[in-house]
């Protein structure tokens, strides 16, 4: 009875199916029945048909995927054939339908890296804005990208927490601590100082109550002037660290004064080696005391 089972629910010696017969089909229903993920499988299970299980192996899985997905990517045939076979070949194997196999993923180019705003996307932003008379959305862009605030901490600003003088403006209740207090430069106290006039001490500085809104007025604002649209947090929190870090501030120092509390999240979000990174150490200590040693 080693290489045949019964049938579900049958006592009869008589109604079983030898293993060898078992197809892939079979086990995909079994796996669906079961609880399986079902999203990917038809096209997967037309494939391979009526084959029997002993008979497909790791190639046969892997030509599969190539043959339904012939111009996607790696991770496209990762997700919608390599992933959902794998998972209806473990379930046959812990059935006792087939010996295990191991299935190998296709390469995939990784996650691509969002690029923070560069100076030039900053002046073109800014310029557009003037030329739309959106002069509170280019502060607000400025303000987020020099102070690392998050867009509720910005929205959220109002003019009795900004002291221009000092160029200051505190943030009250951010996501990681209490109240933070944040300087401002010299250009975007000029803007604030601009924004001020004849508003009320309790008034919002940016006027936004929405950060959904502020997303879109910045989408509108790339598209009028034909630059990469930036998301709130890309042009701001993100492009505030990503320029402390260009501009040779210790990595500590970045994360206190834009209060990260996570340096895993920290460096892997907003640190990256630069090109030719061993020439630039080179050229770095080339600098230091140690040539004249």
């Amino acid at each position: 009875m080693a290489d045949v089972i019964l049938l579900p629910g049958s006592g009869n010696s008589n109604d079983v199916i030898p293993r060898s017969f078992r197809t892939f089909s079979d086990a995909a229903a079994s796996h669906v029945a079961g609880g399986g993920e079902a999203k990917y499988l038809p096209p997967i299970a037309a494939y391979f048909g009526g084959r029997p299980l002993g008979e497909i192996y790791p190639y046969d899985v892997r030509q599969m995927a190539e043959t339904l997905y012939p111009n996607h990517s790696g991770a496209t045939r990762n997700r919608q054939a390599i992933t959902p076979a794998r998972a209806v070949m473990y379930h046959a194997s812990d059935r006792g339908w087939c010996r295990p196999i191991r299935i190998r993923s296709f390469k995939t180019d990784g996650p691509k890296r969002k690029r923070p705003a560069s100076a030039l996307w900053l002046n073109l932003f800014c310029r557009q804005c003037l030329h739309d008379r959106l002069p509170h959305v280019a502060a607000l862009v400025l303000f987020m990208a020099t102070t690392g605030a998050r867009i509720s901490e910005a929205i959220a600003l109002r003019w009795s927490d900004v002291d221009l003088t000092a160029r200051t403006a505190l943030l009250i209740k951010t996501k990681t601590t209490g109240n933070s207090m944040r300087y401002l430069t010299d250009e975007v106290a000029e803007r604030l100082r601009g924004l001020q006039d004849g508003q009320r001490r309790d008034a919002r500085a940016f006027r936004y109550t929405s950060r959904f809104s502020v997303a879109e007025r910045i989408k509108a604002v790339c598209r009028r002037a034909e630059i990469p649209y930036k998301s709130p947090h890309l042009c701001g929190r993100h492009t505030f660290a990503t320029t402390a870090i260009d501009l040779g501030v210790d990595i500590g120092t970045a994360m206190a004064a834009g209060e990260w509390r996570s340096s895993k999240v920290f460096l892997e979000t907003y640190v990256h080696p630069r090109a030719s990174a061993g020439r630039l150490v080179a050229d770095r200590m080339n600098l230091n005391a140690f040539g004249e040693m």
